[in-house]
């Protein structure tokens, strides 16, 4: 991956700390190259970018930035139909359904989606998971097909069986892939049927089970998370500044950014971003400053998007200016 800029300088500093800005992607130039040459219809750069990198969890950023790139839905049909034997744009245009379904469904409560919306909605993810077999099929050693089937399974409700077959076809095939777990960490959340009991024993294995210095820690944080917004206010607060959430929270910290073989690559700074949310509510301060210095001012979306959708560089900026006292 592509040394990433030094985002200090870049961002700017406000007050002796950088300013808190909503970072859209990991630093990497050649997710804006790759959105640009997407929404220009230009499958020989697209096809270039990808093919450059090797599959898997390097991959996730660049296909998601494909499949989120308005119009690609109607160049993508020609590129299937010149390369009928061709796996990348299936897997391509498997993407872009996705994020084509959820522009139709959008991010409102079920009960605010009407029954319309829902039909293109299931319409398209069906189309989706066509296009994601198929490549799976003509490349059987890809993870990414397997992460869209994921995430079209969620939203086609496919059921509990279902959903750990796909998870566990991906994880045959990249056993630390941090997409592949956070989809599967949603599915076994209590509002996709699952139980909190199921989401923290998932989060716990996954991550403690691999090897120190992984990403997978994260998923813990977000198990935490995930809990504390299920939650009335008043137990809500009693949970996360509970002593048994905070071990747990520098028990994977330990054993995730805190391990000397932990390597910021990929998703890195979305780690640094759940610990230090989960770390305040937390009311660990210490923990939560540690995190916030390593962000310095980048900001992902997810997990501040649950406290502020609208600003979630607000939400960052009020959590690291409280943990500094």
């Amino acid at each position: 991956m592509a040394m990433l800029r030094d985002w200090g300088l870049a961002l700017g500093r406000r007050a002796g700390r950088p300013v808190a800005r909503v970072q859209k992607d990991s630093g990497d130039p050649e997710v804006g190259r790759i959105r640009t040459a997407a929404a220009s219809g230009d499958w020989n750069t697209v096809r270039d970018i990808l093919q450059a990198r090797p599959e898997s969890d390097d991959w996730t950023e660049l296909v998601r930035a494909v499949g989120d790139t308005a119009g690609v839905e109607r160049w993508i049909s020609g590129v299937l139909e010149a390369e009928p034997d061709a796996p990348l744009p299936r897997l391509v245009a498997g993407f872009r359904y996705i994020g084509w379904a959820w522009e139709a469904r959008t991010g409102a409560r079920a009960s605010h989606v009407s029954r319309e919306q829902f039909e293109v909605f299931h319409s398209r993810l069906r189309s989706a998971e066509e296009w994601l077999y198929e490549a799976a099929e003509r490349e059987p050693g890809w993870t990414t097909p397997w992460l869209g089937l994921m995430t079209t399974g969620r939203g086609l409700q496919v059921g509990q069986d279902a959903a750990r077959r796909r998870f566990e076809a991906a994880v045959r095939r990249d056993p630390h892939h941090l997409a592949v777990h956070q989809q599967r960490l949603q599915q076994v959340c209590a509002k996709w049927s699952g139980s909190h009991e199921q989401m923290h024993s998932f989060a716990r294995e996954a991550a403690l089970g691999a090897p120190g210095g992984t990403l997978l820690g994260q998923l813990v944080a977000m198990a935490h998370i995930e809990h504390w917004l299920d939650l009335d206010s008043g137990p809500d607060s009693a949970y996360i500044r509970s002593s048994e959430t905070v071990a747990s929270l520098r028990e994977a910290a330990e054993h995730s950014y805190r391990h000397p073989d932990f390597v910021r690559s990929g998703e890195w700074l979305q780690v640094y971003n759940t610990f230090a949310m989960a770390f305040s509510l937390a009311g660990d301060h210490a923990a939560a400053r540690e995190c916030f210095a390593a962000s310095e001012g980048r900001v992902t979306e997810s997990p501040w998007q649950y406290l502020n959708g609208a600003d979630p560089a607000a939400a960052y900026k009020e959590h690291r200016a409280a943990a500094r006292h």
